[in-house]
């Protein structure tokens, strides 16, 4: 029995190794991505809401996301990852391929005025979550995450994270493609 106690730290440091290495092979292949977090959303309509837009005198609700494809990013000017996102988001919205909503998550709404003055403004409509209930509803977890809306305002999938060419073109494209197949039949 002596001797067995020996080799309990080797057996620890063998199982350690392997899952180690299980999730580096994982992650090394594309298959664990650690920004895709699951969401309860997933199928599901988009929240009900009725919120101020930041640059617009009228409230805006959910209806706003019917009747079009479109992301929602959410989004504050306190986010450093949101500073680095911006451009591809205003890169995306020039190109059309997409309609672009923005949810200012838990900001002072006069400076994400400026912020987009100054920056540039890629979103279509912009709401004002400044209590941050709409980003509880979605499950926000923190700035910046995205959701692709279809046109019947049902959330089919959400990304925690910057946005740049590559992720949009792995993680969003397709599924783009895969609802508007859908919409032909």
């Amino acid at each position: 029995m002596g001797r067995l106690k020996l080799f309990i730290p080797l057996f620890v440091f063998l199982v350690l190794a392997g899952l180690f290495f299980a999730v580096e092979t994982e992650v090394s292949e594309g298959e664990y991505d650690p920004k895709a977090l699951p969401s309860a959303l997933i199928g599901q309509p988009f929240p009900a809401f009725t919120l101020p837009a930041l640059l617009r005198e009228d409230p805006v609700d959910e209806s706003l996301l019917k009747g079009k494809v479109s992301i929602v990013n959410v989004w504050a000017t306190w986010c450093p990852t949101c500073l680095f996102e911006h451009p591809f988001l205003v890169d995306l919205s020039e190109r059309g391929e997409v309609v672009v909503f923005g949810i200012n998550y838990k900001d002072n709404p006069d400076k994400a005025r400026e912020w987009l003055a100054a920056k540039g403004n890629p979103f279509a409509v912009n709401i004002v979550d400044e209590s941050g209930k709409l980003g509880l509803d979605l499950g926000v977890t923190g700035a910046p995450e995205t959701f692709v809306v279809d046109k019947a305002g049902i959330v089919r999938m959400r990304y925690q994270g910057g946005l740049d060419e590559t992720i949009w073109q792995r993680r969003f494209v397709p599924l783009l493609e895969q609802i508007a197949a859908e919409e032909t039949l």
